[in-house]
């Protein structure tokens, strides 16, 4: 079987991922502002007014955080990175950092279809980056620490081809029905939580 050259430890990697997720978060916040010099009415508008830009802020950290965690726990028991784990690496970093651009489309334009669907397109590539990770890390052993439990990938793996299978079926439902398709989001939490528990449990051991 073909061995990949490992290129070194993971370290620098998660410096630059934990820079760039952090960047991407910083870059959500930007675009929160209320106009100077409002009277009393004015300025009660602009605060309602900039309620789809939270909502949209807040979505977007908690999915960042989600996947930043997860990217720590792929890379928890990984002692080596090779030149594919890198690439995957960067282009995950790319798509996170892009992340507040359909963020800006969802507060700005919440009620067009197509920005619900931008959104879950760059969550579902977001996500299918990291899968490739773990699906790479999963069958290389090489690359983990001698007691790294492939179980422990395994699971993390159905997790995210659980939220790659939700965003990407939301892209067509939401050119259906437009920012309802939001609500089947939803459905990820009790999924994440069973498999995070599990996959929890299984690095433990």
């Amino acid at each position: 079987m073909w061995k990949s050259t490992p290129d070194g430890p993971p370290d620098r990697m998660l410096a630059l991922s934990d820079g760039v997720f952090a960047i991407a978060i910083t870059l959500l916040v930007l675009d929160l502002s209320v106009p100077r010099g409002l009277d009393t009415t004015e300025y009660h508008r602009a605060l309602r007014e900039l309620l789809p830009d939270l909502g949209a802020y807040a979505l977007s950290v908690v999915v960042l955080a989600t996947f930043w965690r997860g990217h720590r726990r792929i890379f928890r028991d990984v002692r080596q990175v090779d030149g594919q784990v890198i690439s995957l690496t960067v282009l995950g970093l790319g798509i996170a950092a892009l992340l507040p651009f359909p963020t800006r489309l969802v507060s700005d334009y919440g009620g067009e279809p197509a920005s619900v669907a931008i959104y879950a397109a760059a969550v579902a590539a977001l996500g299918a980056s990291h899968l490739a990770l773990v699906s790479v890390l999963a069958t290389r052993p090489w690359l983990r620490g001698d007691t790294a439990p492939k179980e422990g990938f395994l699971l993390y793996g159905l997790d995210l081809a659980a939220t790659v299978a939700v965003f990407v079926v939301s892209v067509p439902l939401a050119l259906l029905i437009g920012p309802a398709a939001m609500w089947g989001w939803f459905v990820l939490f009790p999924a994440k939580y069973a498999l995070g528990r599990r996959a929890g449990a299984a690095a433990d051991r």
